[in-house]
């Protein structure tokens, strides 16, 4: 699978993506760091890539429907240090095996994986 990692989280997400064989681009790579959300949504698109991102407005199923996307992951959390998110955002990579991605929102809290579409 192909992902897109937000600004707003840890470069180790690309990483942890990339060690389990995945095709993973960070936002900041690619210089669009400080994008329109609708920029970003755009890009994800045109790549057909799966965005991973804490922006809690790509939740938003009336302006980013999950059926027009590759997939949208949106993290959920009360905190966001970065060993929190890392440790939050693993249960995911291993779900990914067996729960589908493509044209889904999948909102990882810290107890749950929700997944709609």
């Amino acid at each position: 699978m192909k992902f897109k990692i937000d600004e707003n989280l840890p470069i180790e997400f690309a990483e942890m993506l990339q060690a389990e064989g995945h095709d993973a681009l960070t936002v900041v790579a690619q210089e669009l760091s400080g994008s329109e959300d609708s920029l970003i949504g755009e890009v994800c698109q045109q790549e057909d890539r799966i965005l991973v991102t804490l922006d809690l407005d790509f939740a938003d199923i009336q302006t980013y429907p999950p059926n027009e996307f590759p997939g949208i992951m949106v993290l959920r959390v009360g905190r966001q240090d970065k060993p929190f998110l890392i440790s939050v955002f693993q249960p995911a990579i291993r779900l990914m095996d067996r729960e589908t991605v493509a044209n889904k929102l999948w909102i990882i809290e810290e107890t749950r994986i929700r997944i709609r579409g």
